[in-house]
């Protein structure tokens, strides 16, 4: 047994590769027992992520434009079945882009979401600029590059602009006096204001993460490190002027997908995958640990249940994501 391997009460590992959950079985594949990318059993797997009944229900209902719903009604007015919203979902279950459907709604989540003046992204729309220059918020733009990126668009010349908003106007303010001056800062204070907002920090970071290493520029290695810190410095969930003191308490509780939101598990997940082994992590590390059950399995605690297109899986019941998560935070923080 692998060091990693003796922190979990039970292996569930074989229950993790059954067939019924090809997204699941594909990443525990390639993250957990390291296949590689053109090992016949991961590209089967992969091909069998489309054809799975939630992705075939959530294609069904695409229009022709490559959008869900209404066109206009991609974020605010359809949560959480509009389009922003589902392409966050098929990216979280890894879908192959390359589908000619998949390429339809990221080009329609370009064109109407993505500001042609600052390359951020906007929960609405402008017949003007794409998406409306004053509604650019981070978390959006987060979770659009991260899905884009994943569905195989890095090298979209408007994927890059997306990823050097990031670099220009990320901030990591820690409750300072005065809040920022000048777009976007003023036109949100909700998302910087005297302390940034931890979300954007996080779903930021979680798109760059996607970026392979060898393709990060050094602007995005800074940023990458300096998310980092701002996320260890605050041992995760905690205070950083108050160490004992929890500020996050609903980060403890862990979901799939999660959206705009976040939580513990997520932010170990991808301070892991960066390389990131740090003693201010531990006390997260634990509180995920505290969750086993008898079966080395985590349950689903909180989930936006059957807002979405496709119900994935139940509260209260153990969970194939999550136990996927934590295992690949174990491996990779004492592996």
């Amino acid at each position: 047994m692998n060091d990693w391997k003796a922190h979990l009460k039970s292996d569930p590992t074989d229950w993790l590769l059954e067939p019924g959950n090809p997204s699941v079985r594909y990443f525990a594949l390639r993250e957990l027992l390291d296949s590689p990318a053109e090992d016949a059993d991961v590209l089967s797997t992969r091909a069998a992520i489309i054809k799975g009944d939630w992705v075939t229900s959530i294609l069904d209902r695409q229009e022709p434009g490559g959008y869900w719903g209404k066109p206009e009604d991609y974020y605010i007015r359809s949560k959480y079945r509009g389009t922003t919203w589902t392409i966050i979902l098929l990216a979280e279950l890894g879908v192959d882009g390359t589908d000619e459907r998949l390429q339809r709604a990221c080009e329609f989540i370009l064109s109407a979401s993505q500001d042609r003046i600052s390359r951020g992204f906007a929960y609405t729309s402008s017949p003007l600029t794409g998406g409306d220059h004053n509604a650019v918020i981070p978390c959006l733009t987060g979770n659009m590059l991260f899905s884009l990126i994943r569905m195989g668009c890095l090298c979209d010349p408007r994927v890059q602009a997306g990823i050097r908003w990031a670099v220009k106007y990320q901030r990591f303010d820690d409750g300072i006096e005065q809040p920022p001056d000048g777009w976007p800062y003023e036109v949100n204070r909700r998302c910087w204001g005297k302390h940034t907002c931890h979300m954007a920090v996080v779903k930021i970071l979680k798109a760059l993460a996607e970026i392979p290493p060898d393709q990060r520029t050094g602007e995005v290695t800074a940023l990458i490190q300096m998310m980092a810190e701002y996320l260890l410095k605050h041992q995760i969930y905690m205070s950083s002027h108050d160490p004992a003191k929890i500020t996050m308490p609903n980060w403890l509780q862990f979901g799939f997908p999660l959206m705009w939101n976040t939580d513990v598990l997520e932010i170990l997940e991808l301070l892991t995958r960066l390389g990131f082994r740090d003693p201010r992590m531990q006390p997260a590390v634990d509180w995920m640990l505290s969750k086993q059950n008898g079966q080395g399995r985590w349950n689903l605690e909180t989930t936006y249940y059957d807002r979405f297109l496709v119900t994935i899986e139940r509260n209260g019941k153990p969970s194939k994501w999550i136990t996927l998560k934590a295992l690949k935070v174990l491996k990779r923080y004492y592996g």
